[in-house]
């Protein structure tokens, strides 16, 4: 028996349960506390995420498009649309479409969103306190154990049909 199977097999139900449910707590708690802390900035912190991900393409000279920010924030296409549809509202991106040839919308930050992108980045302080309380070792495996599961659960998606995935 592999190695991989063998660790597959020694997961009862109830540590599969419990690992998924604590998961799935802390990232929805920090969310809600991010939110709570972003909020006098008149974002979400999914929405910071997207002006967050709109830097790094324009760091590294990409073109940011609602696919591109679909990959960056493991979110299904639908969703981002609706995402970006709120934030041109805000004032805080622009789309236009493409006329390349091919049918593509490039997302960008207006000004207004550089500025709401600053301070979304300067306001930093309940995710650092929370993620304090592990010493630099323990974070140092948590990110190991959740790259490793992220990797994971990155080809398990790709091994999916298309029209399969949810």
């Amino acid at each position: 028996m592999s190695e991989e199977l063998e660790r597959q097999t020694e997961l009862s139900p109830e540590e599969e349960y419990e690992l998924w449910r604590l998961l799935n707590q802390v990232r929805d708690a920090m969310m809600r506390l991010r939110d709570r802390e972003v909020r006098p900035l008149g974002v979400t912190s999914m929405q910071g995420g997207v002006l967050w991900v709109l830097r790094s393409l324009e760091k590294a000279g990409v073109v940011a498009t609602p696919a591109e920010i679909s990959r960056w924030l493991f979110r299904q296409p639908p969703t981002i649309l609706a995402l970006l549809s709120r934030m041109e509202k805000l004032g805080l991106i622009t789309c236009t479409e493409n006329t390349g040839g091919r049918r593509q919308v490039r997302v960008e930050m207006t000004d207004k969103g550089r500025e709401t992108y600053i301070a979304f980045a300067r306001k930093r302080e309940v995710v650092p306190r929370v993620i304090g309380v592990l010493s630099p070792e323990e974070r140092r495996r948590l990110k190991l154990s959740l790259t490793k599961l992220r990797q994971k659960a990155t080809e398990e998606l790709v091994s999916i049909p298309p029209f399969l995935r949810v």
